[in-house]
This record gives C-alpha cells, structure tokens and sequence, in this order.
C-alpha cells in the first residue's frame, strides 16, 4: 500500500485519545462494545450481555468470559455460556509471527506521480476524520454493571494474596473492527509499547480464526477488504477481496523509535512463523520540517471512497508501437550472420521499407491518443481508507494488481551483468509466480489486462533469460513456462522474433504496426539495443539448439491460433510465425542425414508445415530456393495446387539441381505417378515427352496408363513421340503390344525390330560373328539341353539389338497371337541378306508358308535344335518359341495325319544328322517316343543295314505290340461282326417263320 495526499494541507489535525472511552461496533441485533478494561457482546434484542475478555492481560481485576448476563433490569443473576465459549475465552495464544518489508506493498509514504480525485464528497469524508471515536457513555441501565459472582478462591491462594502488593492497574485503548458481517477483530496486549493480539469472534463470543500479532500494540486499527472466501453482501461487493488490517504504532528499530504502520493480511491462515507484514511510514518531506522522526500517524475507514489515479499503471499497460528495426545492433547482427551462415545470410536480405502513406499521415499520433485514453481508465484505483499526521491527509491505496508484480519481477532481476547485455535472473521464482498466476482469475477489466501483462512480461524475461548463454542450462520446466506465459499472455510473437537477429528480418509489421505494452515494449527495446554483436556470440546464443529447439515449439503453438478473433493483425503476424518457423525448422533438419525421413522427426514437422499452407508464401518460396530445399519447395506448391510449378521443381532435381535434403528418391518414377493424377492435359503430354526422353519405359506409361486422369488415343501418342521423342517410339510399341495386347501394332512394332537388327548386322561385323558363334555353341551342346531361343535368353548380352531380335523372334512366333497379323513376305524381303545370321527367323517365316521340309532342315541341321524340331511336328510350324500349354487353339492344331506326316520329314533329317552318334542318339529317341506315327513298313528301310537291333528295339517292341494289339482287335472285331451276322440271320428265319407260307399266282 502506499499514502496519496489528499487535496492541500490542514492546520491541524488532532489525533483523538480514547483512553478510558467506550466504544462500539454493531452487526444488525449484535453489538461489539468495549469499555476501558475489557470487551462484550451484545444481543440487543434479547438485552443480554456476553462478557469477553479484558483489554489487558494484566487486568486481573475481575472475571469475564464465565456467564451471560441480562441487562434489561429482571435478571437476579448470571446466565451459564456454553462450554465452547468459556473455553474459547482462555483459549487466547499469541503466534510467533515474522514480518518483513513487502518488495510490493511496502513502499514508503509519497505522493509523487500520481493524481486524485478531488470531488465534492472529499469534504465529508474529511469531516468524517475529526469525529469521536465513539459517543460520550450513557447512564448505565440497572443491571448493566451489576458485578458477576465471586469465583471461589482456596484459602491458601488468599493468605498469598495478602502479602504480595496490588498490581498497577494498565490501561490500553481497545480496538474493535468487524472484517466481515459474522466476526469482530479485537486487539489485547499487555502495555502500549509491547506486542499486540488480535483475536476473532464471532456473534456467539466464540473465536473463529488464528490470531494476529502486531509489533507493538496499535494505536489506530483499520480493516480493509472483503476477505478471501467471505460472501459478498450489497455493503461489500465493491470492496477488494484480499482482506488487511492496518494499524498505526510506534516500532523500535534499535537506535530510534518510529511511528507508521504495520500491515498485514486477516483472511490468511498463514501458519505460525509465516506471516508476512509490511510497514509503511509516512513521506519524510510531511515532517522533516516540524521534527526529525514521524509523528504519529491515525487512521479512519470513511464510507465515500476516494478515487486515486496511478499514472505507474497507465505507463505499462498503455500500449506503444514497438519498431524491431530501429535499432543499432541490426546491421551488426545481419552482418555477423552472413558471416557464419551463407544460407541464414541470404534469408535476411530485405527490401528498404517504403516512404509513408501520405493518406495515413498522423495515424500513429491518433493511435497513441487512442491507447492513452484507454489506459487512462485503467488507471483509476478506490480507497476507503484515509490517514493523517499533523497537517497532512492522505489515502491510504492498495498498489494496484500490476504494480506489485511488476516490483516482485523486477526484484528477481540482478544489476549484475555478462559481458554488459544480459541481466541474471531467479528463474526458479519467475516460473513460480508463472504458475501462481495460472488458476487466476480475472474480476475487472483492469485485472484481466494487468495479468495478461505480467504473463507476456514474466515470459518475456524468463525467454531473455534462457538466452544468456553463461547462464546456467535452462531446465524443462523453465522452457515450458516461458511458453505457457507468452501464450497465454498473448504477445505478439513478432516482439520475440525481433530479439532473434536471424529472425528478424521475417517479420512483417504491415501499416498498423506491432504495439504492445509500454512495459514490455520497454525490456524488449533493452534487449534489442544492447544486443551481442559479435560474431561468435551471436552464432551462440541466437542459433544454438536449446534455443531453436524452443522457437519451433513456441512459433508451432502460435500457428495454431490461426483464426482466433483475439488475435488482431492475422495476417502480419501469421506471415512472420510462417516465415520464421519455416527458417527454424530448416536449421534444425539441416544436420538430419539426407533422404526421406523416418519416424517422427523434424523432417516430418517441415513437411507439415509447408503441406498445410503458408500464409507467406512468397517469402516461402525464397527461403526455400535459399537453403537449395527444392523438395520441399515443391510440397509448397502441392499445397496451392499449382501442378506446373511442382513437376518444374522436380525436373530441376531430376536433372541434378542441387537439393539439399535428398528425399526425392525414385524422382522419374514419381513424376510418372503424379502425370496420371493430373487433369492438365498439356501438361501431362509435356512432362510425359520429357519423362519418355529421358526414360523411354517409364515416359510411354503416362499416355498408355489407364488409370490415367487424361487420356490419349494411341495414334495421337505415336504421333508425339515421333516428332518429340522418337527414341521412345518403340518403347510405347512394345507396351500397346506386350502389355496392352493391341496386335495392329504388330507390323510397326516388328518394323522397328528390324531396323534395329538389320542395322546392327550391317554395320557390325562383330555382331553377325557373335550370332555365328551362338549356333556353333549351341550346336556343341549335349543333349539333354535348352531349345535356342532358351539359350540366347539365358545367355543375353545386354545391348539394344540383342533385346530387340528376342523380340523379334517372340512376335514372329505368335506369342501375342500375331500369326496372321503381320507381313511374311515383307519380313522375307528384308532378311534375306541376313538370311545366314537369322536361322530362327528364317524357320518361323517357312513355318509360317508351309515350307515344312525346309524348316525341319534348318532346326535339325542349322541349330541342332531338337526338341524345338519335334515340338514343330507337334504344332505344325506354329508357335514354336513361347510355351504351348494355353496358349495354342485346338482348332488350328495339324492333324494326326498331318503330324504323322511332318514325323517322316524329321525322320528323313534326323537320318542325315553329320555325327553318328548324335544321329542314333535322337533318331532313337524319336522313334521311342513317337513310333506311333510311324509305321514299321515306312521305318523299317530307312534304318541302316549296319545298325544294331538294339537301336530301335524300344521301337521295333512298341510296333510290334501295336501289331499285336491290332491283329487281336481285328479277332476280335471279326468275332463281333461274325456273331452280329448269326443274330441278323437267326432274326429273319424268325420273321419268316411269322410270315408262314404263301401261294404263288
């Protein structure tokens, strides 16, 4: 609390002595009275009197406290109390209690800077001053003073008595005050210069609260304040909650006595030990000129409360314009940072800020003239107390709710020093009043606006704390407090980003600008101005991790208020969050590895943040191409749907633009997934010509995709490709043929094979001696081995003319049901020079015209290759080189006649086959497996002479069986038929037997 001189000085004041007075104080039916020895309750409706105890604890010159008597004149006699209230009577203890001065309500006695209210109720109030403490006594009723009962005293006690002098009789003047409408605050002590006691009543006479301890025994008693956890009633509303009782004395302190006075909370059951009293002292300047110490100081609680303005509170929480540019360590800062850091260096370049606008000349003038009148009315502050000392009155006001705060943070803030830029700080007790202030709640406007001031303060410090990097390493618990208090204090994050110099330059103060409290404006300004502008330092402090790692959760709590209506300026102060959380993140994953990220790290939170959109884009965009982050740049313009941008992006990482990160892996692949997501089709038919040049597989997809968004017509594509891609003509062939199945492609697709073979060949000696040595090879082979195309597929070389010819030869074969889908005679033509390299093809093409004899020759004596030579007889030229099982029609297998009759051919080259035992071997391998098309008369002169039996044993065995089995089914067929015959017979003797004769004519 503090005194505010009321209007000009008086003459004179007299402070009254009520030594040997009567006093009162009446709650409804019940009244408080004291006398000059000892105080009583009054029920006056009933006119009963409830003895208490005496003013002095010295004053044993009667008993209280024992009976209830009657003061209306019939009683005879005392009434018995309750056990409790005799009880509570001696119950009286008197606390140890410690007092201290208050950081926050014990300022002395000034009137400087502040104004008051000087109305036309200030004269009443005054008058109020000079009033008796109470009336002059009345004439005592009969019974009033009516002695009670002696107490019975032992015999021993009185003959003790009788030697021992009476005591002198000590007369204290009583106080009396009713904090709440139930209770009466009552003061005993034992002399005016000892310590005294305060005990609480209630109507009943029973003591309800712990007691009170002043210094020295009071000469003035006032309470002040509703009480924590009293209910309001119409004559308190108004009043503060906290409850105080401020009585005036005279303190020794050792080497002079002092008069002023003592302050200290009722409505807290503080605990013995802590009770935490304030003293206040009158201003030097009312007495220095009258007398060298303080004059006693008297108290009055006055019903017309004065109003009192704080110029203090008007000064913090009016709000200024705070510029984070206008300072001198800004260029230092920048410069410092290019220095270190080549990527932070370039996202502080800033354009020059703009001349004002000359239609908004004078608006921050009328903006300051705005917030003051605001703030003004918030200054205002009621009292009902008033003191006086000599010629001076003054009120006496509580520090308003910000003001003693303000003063217990400022406390916690040491003058020391490091290195002349940051102060030390008691975080501990920082985060203690964070966390006192948490379940607080606000009853005025003025209080709501004060807390949030200390919250945005408090965090404020403890941030400008945590920077200090001599200090010692903030703890967890520090960090999250000075984010819940920025929070929930609301200051605008720009005024944090501005303390950050790498940050600094993200923050966009639009034509409003950034206005805070004048408080806060003020400690920041300090901070801005005196920051580090060396070189090491400023890497240190502003980019170290614990400090990174507190702005990225900070600034991501901040997005998330994205559309709140109490934040003002949305959008300069989301454009700033953005951009400065973009440039957190991209520090901190700036020493992840390279690649995608894995489980739930800062990677992941980067992507998040620029998938769900940015309100500064363009500055974005820059930061991004900045710190060489194309990737990520590209997930930006995902999340504005600018698919044009995205695939220019990843062209420039395909194309080995340097991309920090390196998560774009598989970067064709992806860019083929996203042309079929798209519904540009210029854009698809663009990126998917780029994509076919560079990787003509992957590239011909986009436009043969069905699931693609766009679709085109084939013929359109090939047409595309042959004027934008050629290379990837083929390619987009093979995938209408191979995968899709659309045999009117066949003819160009084989077209190209045979421009690639045939060119090859001719221009390629090595290439027509590696398919001469694969023939030679293969002919070498023993049997059991692979048929050709097996072999040339197992032993493949890994050049384009290679692959196209297995092509070739898979299309000429009918793999894709191509037998009657292309040119023969064409192909002819053209192979024919090569006729000689190109056995496989040579034999589909006859295969193809039925030259059946001529092909059997080439596969028997050209290839040795056997089995494809069998499966030729089997087929009848059809589809010899991919697998049968499914895949032929039943309908156009040969005949067994027609098989029967390729089995001879075969036969015929087998029998020619150059080596001997090569030439037994698979002609009795034929025989063995296919006799059954042969017959044995056919076989039988074409074995040679000089084979043994042996040799075709297996077969002559199985031709004989058939024999065999044939000549007995004829038997038996004969037998069939022969008995068929006699029944037929036997059938028409009885038919004519039916009949029986006839007459001829």
């Amino acid at each position: 609390m503090r005194l505010i001189k009321i209007g000009e000085t008086v003459n004179s004041v007299k402070v009254v002595d009520f030594a040997g007075s009567v006093m009162s104080i009446r709650r409804d039916s019940f009244a408080c009275v004291a006398d000059s020895r000892s105080y009583a309750l009054l029920d006056i409706n009933r006119q009963l009197k409830i003895p208490l105890f005496p003013i002095s604890s010295l004053d044993d010159s009667g008993a209280t406290g024992g009976r209830v008597e009657d003061i209306s004149g019939n009683s005879t006699g005392g009434i018995s109390r309750s056990s409790s209230s005799a009880q509570a009577s001696h119950s009286l203890t008197t606390d140890d209690r410690s007092h201290g001065r208050s950081k926050s309500l014990g300022t002395f006695m000034t009137g400087r800077g502040i104004r008051t209210d000087s109305g036309d109720r200030s004269g009443r109030e005054t008058a109020d001053i000079f009033r008796e403490e109470s009336p002059a006594p009345r004439e005592p009723s009969p019974g009033i003073n009516k002695p009670l009962p002696a107490a019975p005293v032992e015999s021993a006690t009185i003959a003790q008595s009788s030697s021992v002098a009476p005591p002198i009789a000590v007369y204290l003047k009583p106080h009396i005050v009713s904090p709440t409408p139930q209770e009466f605050l009552l003061v005993t002590g034992t002399g005016p210069r000892d310590p005294g006691v305060g005990m609480f009543v209630n109507l009943e006479g029973d003591v309800t609260r712990s007691t009170l301890e002043f210094d020295q025994y009071p000469d003035q008693l006032v309470a002040d304040g509703r009480g924590v956890g009293v209910e309001p009633t119409p004559s308190n509303f108004e009043d503060e909650e906290e409850g105080y009782v401020l009585a005036s004395m005279a303190r020794d302190f050792g080497d002079s006595l002092r008069n002023g006075v003592e302050i200290q909370r009722w409505d807290l059951d503080l605990g013995e030990g802590e009770a935490n009293k304030h003293w206040l002292e009158a201003p030097p300047a009312s007495y220095m000129n009258t007398t060298d110490q303080p004059p006693n100081i008297g108290l009055r609680y006055v019903l017309d409360p004065g109003n009192v303005f704080f110029d203090d509170v008007v000064d913090r929480l009016r709000r200024k314009r705070f510029s984070p540019f206008k300072s001198r360590a800004m260029d230092a800062s920048i410069l410092s940072l290019r220095k270190v850091n080549s990527n932070a260096a370039m996202s502080l370049r800033r354009a020059v800020p703009e001349g004002e606008d000359p239609s908004r000349k004078g608006w921050e003038q009328q903006k300051n003239d705005e917030e003051l009148q605001f703030a003004q009315r918030l200054g205002q502050s009621r009292t009902h107390v008033v003191a006086w000392s000599t010629n001076h009155i003054w009120w006496t006001v509580r520090n308003p709710l910000i003001l003693r705060l303000d003063s217990s943070l400022s406390d916690l803030k040491s003058s020391q020093t490091f290195a002349g830029t940051y102060s030390t700080l008691d975080r501990r007790e920082v985060v203690s009043m964070i966390n006192s202030l948490r379940s607080r709640e606000a009853k005025t406007e003025a209080e709501f606006l004060s807390l949030a001031y200390i919250r945005q303060k408090a965090g404020l410090m403890l941030f400008l704390s945590i920077l200090d990097a001599l200090a010692e390493q903030p703890s967890e618990a520090e960090y999250r407090a000075a984010e819940e208090a920025l929070l929930d204090g609301g200051l605008d994050p720009r005024v944090i980003l501005a303390i950050i110099p790498f940050l600094r330059n993200e923050i966009v103060e639009g034509n409003n600008g950034i206005w805070v409290h004048g408080g806060v404006k003020d400690a920041a300004d300090d901070f801005v101005t005196n920051s580090v502008t060396d070189i090491s330092a400023a890497k240190d402090i502003n980019m170290s991790g614990h400090i990174l790692h507190f702005l990225r959760r900070f600034l991501a709590a901040w997005r998330k208020k994205k559309g709140f209506g109490s934040v003002s300026n949305l959008d300069e102060v989301f454009k700033s969050v953005d951009a400065a959380l973009l440039v957190v993140l991209l520090e901190v994953d700036s020493s992840s590895p390279r690649g995608p990220p894995k489980g739930k790290s800062v990677r992941v939170e980067l992507y998040d943040l620029v998938d769900h959109g940015m309100d500064c884009f363009e500055r974005a965009i820059a930061l991004l191409e900045s710190h060489h982050r194309l990737y990520v740049l590209s997930r930006l313009y995902q999340s504005r749907k600018m698919a044009g941008e995205v695939l220019a992006t990843w062209r420039r990482i395909v194309e080995g633009e340097l991309d920090e990160g390196g998560e774009f892996r598989d970067g064709e692949q992806k860019v083929r997934e996203y042309l079929t997501k798209i519904r540009n089709p210029a854009l698809v038919e663009e990126y998917g010509v780029w994509l076919a040049t560079r990787n003509p597989k992957l590239g011909v997809q986009v436009f043969a995709e069905d699931r693609s968004s766009v679709k085109f017509e084939p013929t359109q594509v090939v047409n595309i490709l042959r004027k934008r891609a050629p290379g990837a003509v083929k390619d987009y062939l093979e995938y209408l043929v191979f995968e899709k199945h659309h045999t009117q492609y066949i003819n160009e697709l084989l077209a190209y094979y045979l421009d690639i073979v045939t060119s090859k060949l001719e221009e390629s000696p090595d290439a027509r001696a590696i398919l001469a040595q694969t023939y030679e090879s293969y002919r070498a082979l023993r049997p059991p081995k692979p048929t050709y195309r097996q072999f040339i597929t197992d032993n493949t070389i890994d050049e384009e003319w290679w692959h196209s010819r297995l092509r070739l030869l898979q299309l000429l074969g009918g793999s894709q049901g191509s037998a009657s889908q292309y040119d023969v005679a064409a192909i002819l033509a053209r192979i024919a020079p090569y006729s000689s390299e190109l056995v496989p093809e040579v034999i589909i093409l006859d295969g193809r015209q039925s030259l059946h004899e001529d092909a059997l020759r080439l596969l028997t004596h050209g290839l040795g290759d056997y089995d494809t030579a069998i499966n030729y007889c089997l087929l009848g030229g059809s589809s010899i080189y991919h697998p049968v099982s499914g895949t032929v029609a039943r309908e156009i297998l040969p005949t067994r006649e027609q098989q029967a009759s390729l089995f001879r051919h075969l036969l015929t080259e087998f029998l020619k086959i150059e080596d001997i035992s090569n030439r037994i071997e698979q002609t009795s391998s034929l025989l063995d497996r296919f006799g059954g098309w042969f017959d044995v008369s056919y076989v039988l002169p074409l074995i040679p002479n000089t084979w043994s039996v042996d040799l075709v044993s297996g077969f002559l065995v199985s031709a004989l069986r058939r024999i065999v089995r044939e000549r007995s089914e004829t038997i038996v067929g004969k037998a069939l038929s022969g008995v068929e015959n006699i029944r037929i017979n036997a059938d028409l003797v009885g038919e004519l037997d039916k009949a029986g004769p006839e007459l001829g004519t």
